[in-house]
C-alpha cells in the first residue's frame, strides 16, 4: 500500500478517536506505580503492573489481541480481551496500530508456552502514530535515510542504540577517571572573536548587539590555558568543537574534543595520562587489552610504540626541520606527492604528510614525537634540538585519535610564533593575533602539558565502526535531492 494511502487511514482513526472523546496524545498515567518493562518481566504473577511503551507487533484472534509492547529496556506481550472494554474503550482498542505508544495496566500471568504476558484491563493512547514504522521492523538499511531519519534508525536497530550507550560510557568513564585523580571539569566560550588554538578553517557568525564578527571555536585550548594562568592546575572540556572543512568517514564539521590541561607537567605525562585512561577505557568495555576494530585486532597494553615524525620524512622525503614551507612542498612534489598544489602553509603541509603516514601506521596505538617546531607553535621546544617540538599524536589503527604538547609558557616567543604564523597564513582569517592570550602569558603560566583526544574517533575505534557519522547522533548531511533532480 502506498505511504499516504498508511497515513490517510490513520489520520481517518485519529479523528474517529476524537469523535470519541479522545485526544490521541494523553499523558502518562499517574500514580499507579509505573514501572519499567524488564522489571515486570520479573514481577509475579498475579501481580499488578503500570507500563508504557511502543506497540512493535499485533496480532489478533477473534475478540482477543495480542500486541508486543517495548520500551527502552525490554518488550513484553499484552493480551487484550474485547468483553473486557465497553464503550469508547471499545472503540479505542480497535484503532492501535503498531507504532502507537500506549499506557497499559493489569496482571501479570503466563500463556501456556510460559511467556510473560500483561492481562490489560485499562488502556491509554498516549502518541498516535500517523506514519507507519520501518516495514516490519526489520530495521532501515538505507544508510543515507538511517542518517537523516535517526529516530527511526534508533527505533528499529537496537544495535545503533547500543552504540550511543557505550559512548554515553565512554565520556562517563573518562570523566571518572580525570575526576578522580584531581582535575577539574569545566566550560569555555563557544564563539570566539578570533580564531584559534589549532589550525582550521572556522565557520562565521555576528553578533547583532555589539555589531561584531564572531567565529566558532575550532579549539577551545587558549582559554583552558588562561585558566592555568589564574590559578587552577588541573582542568579538562569535553567540548564541541567546529571547522569549516571537508566530510569524510573521519571528519564531520561539528565534533566533540576532550581537552586536558596540567600544571607541572610535560607531553611526556600526557603520554602516561593518555595510556592510563585508553586501557582502562578498553578493559571497561571488552574486558582486557585487546579489541577489534575492521577485523583487526588490537592491542593497548602500555607500554606503546613511538616513531619520530622528523626522521620517518627525513627517509620518506628528504624534508629537514630547517626547511621553508616552500622547500617542503617542493619535495613533496618530487616525492610524487601533492603535485597540484602552490602554496600552502606549513600546517597545511603537516596534513598531507600524516595523511602519508597513517597509511603505514600499525593496529596498535603508536605515538608520533619529534614534530618540527614550525609546525607547532603552541608547543614548547626540545632542549637539545630547538627546531623540533615536545609533542606527541596518537595513531590508533591508522587514525590520528590524539594530540598533545609540552605547553610553550614564555609570552614573548609565544607572540613572535603567532606573528610569524598569520604571516604565512592564507586566509584572512588566521591572520588576527590573540593579543588577550600573550597577555595573560605575561601574568605567567606555569609549565604544563596538554593533551587532546577525539572522542568520535575514539567511539569508533570501541564500537567498531568504519564512519565517524555512525557514532555521531545527527551527522551534518548535504541536503536532500529535490524531486526531479539528478543526484551528483
Amino acid at each position: 500500500m502506498d505511504i499516504n494511502e498508511l497515513i490517510g487511514q490513520r489520520e481517518e482513526k485519529l479523528a474517529l478517536l476524537r469523535k470519541e472523546g479522545f485526544s490521541g496524545y494523553d499523558k502518562a498515567p499517574e500514580g499507579e506505580g509505573r514501572i519499567s518493562i524488564s522489571s515486570s518481566l520479573s514481577s509475579p504473577e498475579g501481580g499488578r503492573v503500570s507500563l508504557c511503551g511502543r506497540i512493535t507487533a499485533k496480532r489478533s484472534h477473534g475478540k482477543v489481541s495480542f500486541m508486543d509492547l517495548k520500551d527502552v529496556t525490554g518488550r513484553i506481550q499484552l493480551y487484550l480481551r474485547a468483553d473486557a472494554f465497553a464503550g469508547k474503550d471499545l472503540v479505542l482498542l480497535g484503532q492501535i496500530d503498531i507504532g502507537d505508544i500506549l499506557g497499559v495496566s493489569g496482571d501479570i500471568f503466563k500463556t501456556h508456552t510460559g511467556e510473560i504476558t500483561v492481562k490489560v484491563e485499562k488502556l491509554t493512547l498516549l502518541s498516535k502514530a500517523l506514519r507507519p514504522l520501518p516495514e516490519k521492523w526489520h530495521g532501515l538499511k538505507d544508510v543515507e535515510i538511517r542518517y537523516r531519519q535517526r529516530y527511526l534508525d534508533l527505533l528499529s536497530n537496537e544495535e545503533v542504540r547500543d552504540i550511543f550507550v557505550t559512548r554515553a560510557r565512554v565520556i562517563g568513564s573518562v570523566r571518572s577517571f580525570l575526576n578522580s585523580r584531581g582535575f577539574l571539569e569545566v566550560e569555555t566560550p563557544m564563539m570566539h572573536s578570533i580564531p584559534g588554538g589549532a589550525a582550521g578553517r572556522p565557520f562565521k557568525t555576528h553578533h547583532n548587539e555589539y555589531d561584531m564578527p564572531l567565529y566558532l571555536r575550532i579549539a577551545p585550548e587558549l582559554y583552558l590555558k588562561r585558566l592555568l594562568v589564574g590559578g587552577f592546575e588541573k582542568v579538562y572540556e569535553i567540548n564541541r568543537s567546529f571547522r569549516n572543512e571537508g566530510v569524510s568517514t573521519r571528519h564531520n564539521p561539528e565534533f566533540t574534543m576532550l581537552e586536558v590541561y596540567a600544571a607541572y607537567e610535560d607531553y611526556s605525562s600526557m603520554m602516561r595520562l593518555c595510556e592510563e585512561m585508553i586501557c582502562g577505557l578498553v578493559k571497561e568495555l571488552h574486558g582486557g587489552s585487546k579489541f577489534t576494530f575492521q577485523g583487526k585486532e588490537i592491542d593497548v597494553a602500555a607500554p606503546w610504540k613511538r616513531i619520530s615524525f622528523a626522521e620517518t620524512v627525513k627517509d620518506k622525503f628528504g624534508i629537514l626541520p630547517s626547511d621553508s614551507a616552500e622547500e617542503m612542498l617542493s619535495k613533496l612534489h618530487a616525492g610524487g606527492v601533492a603535485k597540484g598544489a602552490t602554496r600552502l602553509s606549513r600546517s597545511q603541509i603537516t596534513k598531507i604528510i600524516e595523511d602519508l603516514l597513517e597509511e603505514g601506521m600499525t593496529q596498535n596505538p603508536t605515538f608520533v614525537t619529534d614534530y618540527f617546531t614550525s609546525m607547532c607553535p603552541l608547543a614548547r621546544t626540545k632542549a637539545d634540538n630547538p627546531l623540533l617540538s615536545e609533542r606527541f599524536e596518537l595513531f590508533i589503527s591508522g587514525m590520528e585519535t590524539g594530540n598533545a604538547y609540552s605547553e610553550l609558557n614564555d609570552p614573548q616567543e609565544q607572540e613572535a610564533r603567532f606573528r610569524e604564523e598569520t604571516a604565512e597564513s592564507v586566509s584572512e582569517d588566521e591572520k588576527s593575533v590573540d593579543e588577550d592570550y600573550v597577555t595573560a602569558l605575561g601574568h605567567g603560566m606555569p609549565p604544563a602539558g596538554g593533551l587532546g583526544i577525539g572522542i568520535d574517533r575514539l567511539v569508533m575505534l570501541l564500537t567498531d565502526k568504519p564512519s565517524i557519522r555512525d557514532v555521531i547522533l545527527f551527522p551534518l548531511l548535504r541536503p536532500e535531492k529535490a524531486a526531479g533532480e539528478t543526484p551528483e
